[in-house]
């Protein structure tokens, strides 16, 4: 029984860092997103006006 709950810990810990490295890539995605919006809108655009 005790087996059972050491396996049980070490697969919610996986699942749990798991979903933490996901949220830290796609918060990063979406920050480079934004900084390139930013980029465009500030410098690029102005050019054009």
């Amino acid at each position: 029984m005790n087996e059972h709950k050491d396996v049980e810990v070490r697969e919610k810990r996986k699942d749990s860092s798991l979903v933490a490295s996901t949220f830290i890539k796609y918060a990063a995605y979406l920050i480079i997103f934004f900084g390139i919006i930013w980029f465009l809108i500030s410098y690029i655009l102005p050019m054009f006006n």
